[in-house]
């Protein structure tokens, strides 16, 4: 099998993780690096994601990175450039992105036209992923084919934000403002979690559902004491979680549900049952089912390793990205990814 060969857009906290995840996998080459900032230009790739050096100097010369021929862009900026993303499609690359485009309005209406139609001048394919939105999903979905009636598809995302050390989100989000939800608040909260809107989406369209609505809701809780994090504080009474999301209906009645449960300390004053699993996939049917799971981290990863869970499910996708048909793709055009378990353990019995 040829390998796969591979252009790495934007080398940031995602970006590194998911390069490195393309030097691991011995089916894939990395041939190219789009790097944002000058000050990453002319660097190694393996230098900047901590692995030896492997040959391939970062560019921001887009025509350049094109020239090479390479199969698939696995594109992880922070905020999304529609040109760009348009010229690499048509061009004929697969473009595989850890951005939903929400900066540009998401992949709806006239951007997702354009796409479309970048998708199908180029022979090309655009899948969105992750952990969340993205490889959960396909979980959930994949449940139903065990039941012969659902009536209900439900995903919890539980996670300690505590060491996610960014004082602007959760600033924005409304942590450490005083408790209660006014309609400011809730318009910050929902122009944030607009991007969970997309799991009900793509559920709903893998399970041929037509939706009559999705709803916004979002809850607070707060601080039963003051908490220091070190990097932030919030005072006793002030907004310490969040409890947030989307209901897909029909009929009035919740088909889709995405729920995340976003909290920066357990010591809450309205008292939260917080799960220690990350994620809790349920369906209401026949059989109902009950899935909880808990996300070990190995002991050397650091806070920022957790963003690995985000990186892998776009790069174990490539191939999959490479066999499906041109467009805009969605969960069952791609299945369920999976990591290359069988030639790892060929490269270390070597």
């Amino acid at each position: 099998m040829d390998k796969l060969r591979v252009i790495q857009w934007t080398t940031g906290k995602v970006g590194s993780l998911a390069m490195r995840g393309v030097l691991d996998d011995p089916r894939m080459e990395l041939v190219g690096v789009y790097a944002w900032s000058d000050a990453k230009k002319g660097q190694d790739a393996g230098e900047l994601c901590g692995r030896p050096e492997v040959g391939v100097k970062a560019t921001n010369d887009i025509e350049e990175l094109i020239a090479l021929g390479a199969d698939t862009v696995l594109y992880t900026p922070f905020e999304a450039d529609l040109d760009q993303a348009i010229r690499l499609l048509e061009t004929g690359h697969d473009v595989v992105s850890t951005n939903l485009f929400l900066n540009v309005g998401g992949i709806v209406g006239e951007v997702k036209d354009k796409l479309e139609a970048a998708c199908q001048r180029g022979n090309s394919s655009l899948y969105i992923t992750g952990i969340s939105p993205g490889w959960i999903n396909s979980v959930v979905t994949s449940l139903t084919a065990a039941c012969r009636d659902v009536q209900y598809v439900g995903t919890t995302e539980s996670a300690d934000c505590s060491v996610y050390e960014s004082v602007e989100t959760w600033s924005f989000l409304g942590m450490g403002e005083p408790g209660g939800k006014t309609d400011e608040l809730m318009q910050r909260a929902h122009d944030w979690l607009i991007l969970f809107r997309d799991v009900v989406v793509r559920i709903g369209e893998a399970l041929e559902l037509e939706f009559d609505d999705i709803e916004f809701f979002c809850d607070y809780a707060t601080a039963a004491e003051t908490v220091d994090l070190g990097w932030f504080k919030m005072e006793k009474g002030t907004n310490a979680a969040l409890n947030g999301g989307w209901y897909g209906k029909i009929g009035g009645k919740t088909v889709v549900e995405m729920r995340v449960i976003w909290y920066l300390t357990k010591k809450l004053a309205e008292g939260w049952e917080i799960d220690d699993d990350q994620h809790r996939l349920v369906i209401k049917g026949d059989p109902s089912m009950d899935v909880k799971l808990r996300y070990i981290p190995p002991e050397h990863w650091t806070n920022h390793d957790w963003d690995t869970m985000t990186a892998m499910p776009a790069v174990n996708a490539l191939f999959q990205i490479k066999e499906a048909r041109p467009g805009i793709l969605g969960l069952r055009d791609v299945g369920l990814p999976h990591a290359p378990v069988g030639e790892w353990l060929k490269d270390r019995a070597n």
